[in-house]
């Protein structure tokens, strides 16, 4: 039993594993956070578009 302690100390595959959870975990959250951003500014950008294309030509 103290020989499987010992080689579960010493063992780092958990640790490399916590690395890349974590890892990935802060590129998902860095992900949502610019779709957040750019959905945004696309919808206001394409609702500002609509507005226009169906505003009535009144110069003419």
């Amino acid at each position: 039993m103290i020989k499987f302690i010992k080689n579960f100390r010493k063992d780092e595959d958990g640790a490399v594993t916590v690395d890349w959870v974590v890892l990935t975990a802060a590129v998902v959250a860095l992900a949502a956070a610019a779709y957040s951003s750019i959905g945004q500014g696309t919808r206001d950008l394409s609702t500002s578009a609509a507005a226009k294309i169906v505003e009535p030509d009144t110069g003419s």
